[in-house]
């Protein structure tokens, strides 16, 4: 199954999520097998295939998840088992697919025991994890999809290839000097806080007053409160934020309806927004342009986020 053309139309507050399944071992005696379902963005996935004949192996991985590498269409391909990464002991009972992934400028694989469908939903649907649930997956899930007759885990796969490939994580450029640039105060929005904490170290670095949000809802409910303060007291909106960096991925509401409500609205349409994240590639960025982003960064791009936003507060 080939990734078509997202058809979504950007600031909707929906995502489309491919749904599959591990097959794991009976929990208890005379049970039968128990099978776990996750999601991921269909933004993130390229194609969906049989396992490849042959897998190659590594003569040394960081990680024993690390199954080898395949070629696909003359590129090489790192396959991981996802089962063993998650700590899940999987059973095959058909054969498995193989989920390829591509983000960051990066492509992976992920062997998984089948694919259901995908999946449109509104992200008001998509909570938060549980720190109960977190703990149980390796702090790897983002968020918690309640269907009928089930869950689906939304797994965060920026955080496993990162752990797998230490050298592919955000670095920050400590060879820039802020000094002589005067504090600004910045309102980030991202739902992982490995994320979160590294945005708030490099723009804190940067001379920046931040604070953090972990969803698009709590993003802006901070920005009410400040306009409701901006009027009472009769200030400028700037007296209490610059700007506003939000990731694109998150449950309740997402980083593209986040700008559409703030461009729409009187008093903080002049704020700048930068949207910040692993989706954002040539094929998508006219999803950001559509919503009114002043600016789109894709996380590998990380040391430009302080200098791009003090030259949108500047401009």
């Amino acid at each position: 199954m080939a990734q078509t053309d997202i058809l979504l139309e950007a600031g909707t507050n929906e995502l489309e999520i491919v749904e599959f399944w591990l097959e794991e071992e009976p929990r208890e005696d005379g049970e039968e097998n128990y099978r776990g379902f996750y999601g991921v963005n269909v933004a993130k996935v390229l194609e969906i295939i049989r396992i490849p004949e042959k897998i190659t192996k590594l003569p040394k991985v960081h990680h024993p998840a690390i199954m080898g590498t395949f070629n696909l269409r003359n590129k090489v391909i790192p396959l991981v088992d996802l089962s063993h990464w998650l700590k899940k002991p999987r059973v095959e009972t058909e054969p498995p697919k193989v989920i390829v992934t591509e983000f960051n400028n990066v492509s992976s694989a992920f062997l998984v025991s089948g694919v259901t469908r995908i999946h449109r939903i509104s992200w008001e649907r998509v909570e938060a994890p549980s720190n109960y649930v977190s703990t149980l997956s390796e702090d790897s899930i983002t968020g918690v999809v309640k269907f009928e007759d089930r869950i689906s885990l939304i797994l965060d796969l920026e955080k496993i290839v990162a752990e797998l490939n230490p050298d592919l994580g955000l670095q920050l450029d400590d060879s820039i000097d802020w000094a002589n640039h005067a504090g600004y105060k910045a309102i980030i929005a991202d739902d992982s806080t490995l994320i979160r904490e590294m945005l708030h170290e490099m723009m804190v670095r940067a001379k920046f007053s931040v604070e953090m949000a972990n969803t698009g809802r709590a993003c802006w409910d901070k920005l009410q409160e400040y306009k409701r303060r901006s009027i009472e007291e009769k200030r400028p909106i700037s007296d209490f934020v610059n700007i506003v960096i939000s990731d694109i991925e998150m449950p309740v509401m997402d980083g593209h309806n986040l700008t559409v409500r703030i461009k729409a609205d009187e008093v903080l349409k002049q704020l700048p927004v930068i949207l910040f994240s692993s989706i954002i590639t040539d094929k998508l960025r006219h999803k950001g342009e559509a919503v009114g982003a002043d600016d789109q960064i894709s996380k590998p791009e990380v040391t430009q986020l302080a200098q791009r936003s003090i030259a949108l507060i500047e401009k």
